[in-house]
């Protein structure tokens, strides 16, 4: 074909244009070399030639082409003919990118940056595109050169929008590396959107410190945010527990504090008060200061509980759940903990309704059929929601309960909230395997309640109660018609829950009169596991200056549960216990911990040095194995152990509980009465410094009480799952009946 005329000039054009689009590359750019031959003058035509050679992956005839036509223009010219390239260029790149063959998007923009290294605005589309490639390094991050270029004093022009859909493609691909923050930073000082910025920063600062287990850097994107605004409350409240969970707790209480003082509404008050005390609880042994705070937080629940607010946004509703958490560290009073417990959460729980009626009411409008079906064959499908279902206690202890399942008759469905796809857990691996279907959610409660209406779950159990919101928004909005909570911390509150699981012995009586669920009681126990993993110890006696001879007490829990007046009542032990250390270990601040107990120690006239602070174990089987390094471990009240009292008890080591009213003051009650072993369990304080004083002594007893529990391995109810199992089964079988008998 010759192109040698005007009135043929539009038929080649068009004729290039359909061979390109149809992707035959070769012929469009035989026209338009035809078209050169014939108007050497018009430089569009070595534009898109060069072009058509780079989509056939000819680079080096390209660049040639683009340089001969470039030749022996004037300065101006040359300019002028690169806008008019780098305008092709930009063309196609964009039409490739709306095909999705984004590789060829990214080595047109790469000649792009060849021609204009100094376009941010191309830069950041090479990084996109980058991302969607899965080929992002940190050096490919590093060999751009953007940061530089944003830090240099030149003139350049940063288009906001596509920097920000940058940042958020950044944050959302593992690269969590100096560089990367490195970048953003560069990248907040050329924003003009500066609430957006922060906004796509500490929305995903919440997912990387939770999900992707990235704490450090997730405070470095607040700090990041807060450069650009220091009085923001809400960056202030994001972070202050980014700092807490590394381990920076007076940084964490600090960040907490000035929220609070910034804090314009009552919600914001609670959460940012929560946060304080939640700092210092974590670090343990700010005792006074943490009375204060909750006295405070108390004050402004009742508050709360007055104004009965019921136009909260979700945010803040959402808040006010978590900052329940501490009434049983403080006091075991379950009347009046449960009494405002459940009345803030039946506020959240209102509020969280108002704002997805329509889900609500289709879910209240669900298919009779299913409690029309046969009640003693159906296979009723469980559904198992938490955020726990990995390396944690609920983990290891639930995870028996599913290794025993009956899935010829029930369903095991697992909805895993704030998973990551990049991590590894061998735990949460593992219930995946052993369940028959498994669900994976970040922390949009929403999209997971949608879920599991549409799985048709018939009983949805709560592993997680008020420690997180997420679980909670999707419990407020009763996606199965049957809810119960089970194992995790305790009840919730929520009007939504059908059902709590205890047992004869975790909850008294008198308990039915405070809960808001009806309280299923299994026939023997909660809880039940077939044992647990250990390796060799890692502790010796004499590594610690602890004589072969001694007494060894031993406590182990978080910061948390340092009562200051159990405290009181482990050092009148020790003090009556001649020839005896107490090992104390933890996750809490070492130093506030130590100057806790050093204080305690004092005023009861206990000898520093028969104290011993032990640091974390490698591993949890390590954890176990170390237990043995104790003649008695000494619980907590009024919060007890739960994991920490099922392995003491399983490695065989006398234990020592306070028994209270509330659950978290009976789990290692009715564990020890599961487990057929009634010394150690104290009904006043004095009866606990009594058992303490008398295992102390008497190494027969010790010796007696640990021969119970390694026998107890064989035949007591906390060490059969496989018969837990089976109780459980016929609770949500029972549960189903009186389901259907009641429509």
């Amino acid at each position: 074909m010759t192109v040698n005329t005007s009135s043929t000039n539009q038929n080649w054009q068009q004729l290039a244009s359909k061979y390109w689009i149809q992707g035959d590359f070769s012929k469009a750019a035989k026209l338009y070399e035809q078209a050169i031959q014939q108007e050497p003058e018009v430089k569009a035509h070595y534009w898109n030639l060069g072009l058509l050679l780079v989509l056939q992956g000819e680079e080096a005839e390209a660049q040639t082409t683009w340089l001969v036509g470039m030749a022996e223009g004037e300065p101006e010219q040359m300019e002028e003919w690169t806008l008019e390239l780098l305008e092709v260029l930009q063309a196609e790149a964009e039409r490739q990118e709306s095909l999705n063959t984004n590789s060829v998007a990214w080595a047109i923009r790469q000649h792009m940056r060849e021609i204009a290294p100094q376009d941010p605005n191309n830069l950041f589309k090479i990084i996109q595109l980058a991302i969607k490639l899965e080929t992002l390094s940190e050096q490919e991050l590093l060999e751009l050169e953007i940061t530089q270029l944003l830090k240099s004093d030149s003139e350049i022009q940063v288009d906001t929008d596509i920097l920000l859909k940058t940042i958020e493609a950044l944050l959302n691909y593992p690269l969590f590396e100096p560089s990367l923050l490195d970048f953003i930073e560069a990248c907040s000082h050329h924003t003009q959107k500066q609430k957006e910025f922060i906004d796509t920063l500490m929305l995903a600062s919440v997912r990387i410190a939770y999900t992707e287990n990235q704490p450090f850097f997730a405070i470095r994107l607040g700090e990041i945010c807060l450069s650009l605004d220091s009085k923001n409350a809400e960056v202030l409240r994001a972070i202050s527990p980014f700092y807490q969970n590394s381990n920076q707790y007076d940084k964490g209480i600090e960040v907490a504090r000035q929220a609070y003082s910034l804090a314009e509404d009552l919600p914001s008050q609670i959460y940012s008060n929560f946060l304080v005390l939640r700092g210092l609880m974590t670090a343990g042994g700010y005792w006074d200061e943490s009375l204060s705070a909750f006295q405070k937080q108390e004050e402004l629940l009742l508050s709360l509980i007055q104004e009965n607010p019921h136009s909260l946004d979700i945010v803040a509703t959402l808040r006010l759940i978590t900052p329940l958490f501490f009434q049983p560290y403080f006091r075991d009073n379950p009347r009046a903990n449960r009494l405002i417990q459940n009345q803030v959460v039946r506020i959240c729980q209102d509020n969280i309704q108002r704002h997805y009626l329509e889900a609500v009411e289709k879910y209240q409008q669900r298919s009779k059929d299913n409690a029309a079906e046969n009640s003693g064959s159906k296979v009723l499908r469980i559904g198992y929601i938490s955020h726990c279902l990995s390396r944690h206690s609920v983990g290891w202890l639930a995870r028996w309960l599913f290794k025993h399942h009956n899935h010829s008759e029930f369903r095991v469905y697992t909805y895993l909230i704030g998973t990551s796809e990049v991590s590894f857990d061998p735990l949460q691996d593992w219930f995946i395997q052993h369940s028959d279907f498994v669900r994976k959610s970040a922390v949009d409660s929403a999209e997971l309640a949608e879920q599991i209406y549409q799985d048709q779950i018939d009983i949805l159990v709560d592993l997680d109660s008020i420690t997180l919101d997420t679980t909670c928004a999707v419990m407020a909005r009763k996606p199965a018609p049957i809810q119960a909570t089970w194992l995790g911390w305790d009840a919730s509150g929520l009007p939504a829950i059908d059902y709590f699981i205890a047992d004869p012995y975790v909850l008294p009586e008198s308990a039915e009169e405070y809960y808001s669920e009806k309280i299923w009681r299994l026939p023997r126990t909660y809880i039940a596991v077939d044992g647990f993993e250990a390796n060799v110890p890692s502790l010796r006696r004499d590594e610690l200056e602890i004589p072969g001879d001694a007494v060894v007490f031993f406590s182990g829990q978080k910061g948390h549960k340092r009562h200051r007046d159990t405290a009181k009542l482990q050092m009148r032990i020790i003090k009556e216990v001649p020839n005896s250390y107490f090992l104390i270990k933890g996750f809490a601040d070492q130093d506030a911990i130590k100057n806790f107990f050093f204080q305690i120690a004092e005023e009861e006239g206990v000898e520093r040095d028969r104290l011993r602070f032990l640091p974390d174990a490698v591993s949890e089987q390590t954890h176990r194995a170390n237990l043995t390094i104790a003649d008695v471990v000494l619980d907590t009240f009024p919060y007890n152990g739960a994991t920490t009292t099922l392995e003491t008890l399983w490695m065989g080591i006398p234990l020592i509980t306070r028994v209270g009213e509330q659950f978290a003051a009976r789990n290692s009650y009715t564990m020890l009465m599961n487990v057929g072993v009634t010394e150690g369990i104290a009904w006043t304080d004095e009866e606990y410094i009594e058992w303490g004083v008398r295992f102390g002594q008497d190494e027969a007893l010790r010796q007696q009480v640990s021969w119970k529990l390694l026998r107890s391995r064989h035949t007591a109810p906390l060490w059969n799952a496989k018969q837990f199992a089976r109780d459980m089964e016929d609770a949500y079988r029972q549960m189903w009946v009186n389901y259907t008998e009641s429509k």
